[in-house]
């Protein structure tokens, strides 16, 4: 494999981050030079990774394609570029939909989607590819795991968990504010906030069997703090609002 990419920003820093960190790892990789400070950055850092002059040079040096470009301007790059029949093309790019890549990459024949996310720079969080790929399974089973899925809606629908990122991190900022709010120190809230919700990360490993739902009413002690929070933001319609946003995620994302 010569791996390339169309699209040089945090996802494709984050996979050639990941797979530069394996040991004995010497797969040839071109990046596009659209990010001049990131580009550069990796090929500093990396021997084996070098900066092409355009977008078309990445695809005539590499056999293996990775589009990392925003939605907002793919269809306007890819319909410049000319790819070929032999041309091993995955989409990283969520709200175009497989067909509609396939499109934009013609003539080329093996076309497919994947979404990694940036924490797979530290060989974490598995990456949902589909159709199912055997080379990509193995590439990305490397970088933290990966799931094949045969069908573009359950993809879609697989996709919208990865929009909750910035929501979590907001959930959990709003929960440190108001420790230090009480006078407790910066470090100690942060260093507690962070082990408990690891711990609960790992939670539902311990009960395989059963979905999220059962977790909830597990660490839900009647008459106690968990139940209170619980029933408050039920109240307020904190999770109906949190559902249909949800659905208006995944309508965008299925191109609805």
């Amino acid at each position: 494999m010569k791996l390339g990419f169309v699209g040089t920003g945090t996802l494709s820093s984050a996979i050639v981050t990941g797979l530069k960190s394996l040991p004995g790892e010497t797969t040839p990789v071109v990046v596009s030079p659209r990010n001049e400070e990131i580009a550069a950055e990796l090929a500093r850092r990396y021997p084996d990774v070098c900066i092409a002059a355009d977008n078309q040079a990445v695809l005539d040096q590499c056999d293996t394609v990775m589009l990392a470009v925003r939605p907002q301007i793919a269809h306007e790059v890819l319909k410049e570029l000319r790819f070929r029949p032999d041309h091993h093309v995955v989409s990283l790019i969520a709200t175009i939909s497989l067909e509609g890549i396939a499109g934009l990459v013609a003539p080329a024949a093996r076309v497919g989607k994947a979404l990694p996310m940036p924490m797979i720079a530290r060989l974490q969080g598995a990456t949902i590819i589909c159709p199912p790929d055997p080379i990509m399974a193995t590439f990305f089973g490397r970088l933290g795991g990966a799931i094949e899925v045969g069908d573009q809606a359950e993809f879609d629908a697989l996709s919208v968990v990865t929009a909750n990122y910035a929501s979590y991190f907001k959930y959990l900022g709003t929960i440190d504010t108001f420790v230090r709010s009480q006078g407790v120190a910066g470090d100690k809230s942060r260093a507690y906030i962070t082990s408990i919700y690891k711990a609960l990360a790992n939670a539902s490993d311990t009960v395989p069997d059963e979905d999220f739902m059962h977790l909830s009413q597990e660490y839900t002690t009647r008459g106690g703090i968990n139940e209170q929070v619980l029933r408050e933001l039920t109240e307020h319609g904190a999770f109906e609002t949190f559902a249909e946003v949800l659905g208006r995620v995944h309508q965008r994302i299925a191109g609805g």
